[in-house]
């Protein structure tokens, strides 16, 4: 027998847990790297198939009906049976399991959809997950022979033989599973496969993206991320409020003053500035659903986050780790090349004339911060091309002398306060960003903290800091430049306390759909060439310096516009 337990010593398996899931020896069948994914790193999401599957399955999930042993009496029908077999190594629950008086039992498999057109009207994932819910019951003492699939759309029976050569080939199957469970990375993504479109991790596993990167493939990169998500973060920033949940929905409420009830299936982050009170119950469910809720000063500084437990993609947090320590210059060169070359777009687009000199000293320092031999030489770059763009900075900006602060002057950043009202947005839509890059890096798996060009001091998210920096040109700077020159924040939206600038409760709702509104412009892609948003750009980047973590592409490539 091809992969019993007692074999399992033959290769280098031992972390591998003794019991197999028949379901993952279903995903191996039709994707390896599926199966890696979801087993191995514990990563999953669902699509609309897969929820589709759960409300098909939810008759056949409860259990139901004795299943005696053979040699008790004969078994008729009994509904979520469990088995195991620790000499196979496998593990199913079987959604139906129906017996005669003879003692032959039959497992059944609900499946979604209809059944394809092909010579055995069945996909061998499905055959093969058949076999192993077969192989379990003959090891259990029953006589089984065949197998069905039920098909819930057509409520059609397909039956399977269990043939000798179906036996072979799921044990087959098995014993090359744990070979690849036992290995730290994933294997490579299918290339152009049509299985990729419909699959729930497409997202996660990036195939066209990391194959593209990968030079495996020439073929045009198709647009198989899933769609932008309908929810939105639900941003709270009314002093004394109260953030509650009842019937489904989020509450907010101030002295019992009903200020605003949104559906909890539309909210994806939780974002509160200044002081409100959070219920538990609100809390403990947003945990659940792995919605984080984000902390703000109600200036604006981003101070934290609430959240379930984190990724259990760990050999990311290891490799992580590990560059971080000696080896993240290459990363850190190109992610301020991006930022240079992204700041100098902006510059030439908004600029009312065009500094030929300083565009041309831009595209000089690009090129000097990729080839930075250290950090040190690289922090340097980085600052001369900083001020060489906030020189030019005020020259996209129209009436922004009116703007409480006087006038943006090239002198360059200033914030906690910032002095003037200039300054006061761009730190405010930085927080933003840092706020949804530690949500995404999080999520992913990585620790947000331990970055490869910011130092990880002072409680500084530095790979969020490190991801931000080539979207603050073409994000939060760009933001800016739209509130001022088409009016919509103006010196009533600002107040002004001690020197200091801050924006008042208006000023941050329009600085906030501003954002938002960013966020969800499409553009296309400047490698793969479909059209996406910069909300989902975000996540797309993160997951490819993953995956260059993770040794599938051999470098990271900023994300740059022309």
């Amino acid at each position: 027998m091809a992969a019993t337990a007692g074999m399992r010593g033959d290769t280098d398996v031992e972390d591998v847990p003794l019991l197999v899931p028949a379901r993952m020896v279903n995903e191996f069948t039709y994707c390896p790297r599926l199966f890696f994914l979801e087993w191995v790193e514990a990563r999953f999401t669902h699509n609309d198939d897969t929820r589709i599957g759960e409300y098909e399955h939810r008759a056949v999930d409860k259990e139901k009906g004795a299943a005696p042993l053979p040699d008790e009496r004969p078994l008729i029908e009994a509904r979520s049976v469990l088995l195991s077999s620790d000499r196979l190594g496998l593990v199913a629950r079987i959604d139906v399991l129906e017996g005669d008086d003879d003692g032959l039992v039959v497992p059944v498999d609900f499946k979604k959809g209809h059944p394809p057109e092909n010579e055995d009207r069945a996909w061998e994932p499905e055959r093969v997950q058949l076999c192993v819910q077969a192989l379990l019951l003959r090891d259990a003492g029953y006589r089984c022979d065949e197998g069905v699939l039920y098909y819930v759309e057509t409520r059609e029976r397909v039956v399977v033989r269990i043939t000798d050569e179906l036996v072979e080939r799921t044990l087959t199957i098995v014993e090359e599973l744990r070979t690849v469970a036992a290995t730290e990375v994933p294997p490579p993504p299918l290339v152009a496969s049509p299985k990729c479109p419909r699959c729930s991790l497409v997202g996660i596993c990036l195939p066209d993206e990391t194959n593209a990167l990968a030079s495996r493939t020439e073929v045009r990169v198709r647009r198989l991320l899933p769609r932008d998500p309908d929810p939105r973060p639900l941003y709270v920033a009314e002093h004394g409020a109260y953030v509650g949940l009842r019937g489904g929905r989020v509450e907010i409420t101030k002295d019992r003053e009903q200020l605003a009830s949104v559906r909890l299936i539309d909210v994806v982050q939780l974002c509160i500035f200044g002081n409100a009170q959070v219920s538990t119950q609100l809390v403990r469910e947003l945990m659940s659903r792995e919605i984080p809720i984000c902390w703000f000063s109600y200036g604006g500084w981003f101070a934290g986050m609430t959240h379930g437990l984190p990724a259990k993609h760990v050999g990311l947090r290891r490799r992580q780790m590990a560059r971080a320590h000696d080896a993240g210059l290459p990363i850190a060169q190109r992610i301020i090349e991006g930022k240079i070359r992204n700041s100098r777009t902006l510059l030439r687009r908004n600029t009312r004339e065009r500094p030929e000199a300083k565009l041309r000293s831009l595209a000089d320092l690009a090129t000097k911060a990729r080839e930075a031999p250290s950090v040190a030489t690289l922090l340097g770059i980085e600052g001369a091309a900083a001020r060489l763009y906030f020189e030019s900075f005020p020259t996209m900006l129209s009436n922004h002398a009116a703007l409480p602060g006087g006038p943006f002057t090239f002198e360059g950043r200033n914030r906690r306060p910032p002095l003037d009202a200039v300054n006061c947005l761009l730190s405010y839509l930085y927080s933003l960003l840092v706020k949804d890059l530690t949500v995404q890096t999080f999520a992913i798996g990585f620790d947000p903290y331990v970055g490869f060009y910011h130092r990880p001091r002072f409680g500084r998210p530095a790979l969020a800091l490190d991801l931000a920096e080539e979207f603050r040109p073409l994000i939060a700077d760009s933001v800016v430049v739209n509130l001022i020159n088409n009016g919509e924040i103006r010196p009533s939206h600002f107040v002004v306390r001690a020197g200091g600038v801050a924006l008042t409760g208006d000023g941050r709702k329009r600085v906030l759909a501003g954002y938002e509104r960013r966020l969800d412009t499409e553009i296309k892609h400047p490698v793969f060439g479909y059209k996406i948003s910069y909300r989902r750009v975000l996540d797309v980047q993160a997951r490819m310096l993953g995956a260059h973590l993770m040794g599938e592409i051999p470098e990271y490539v900023a994300f740059t516009t022309r």
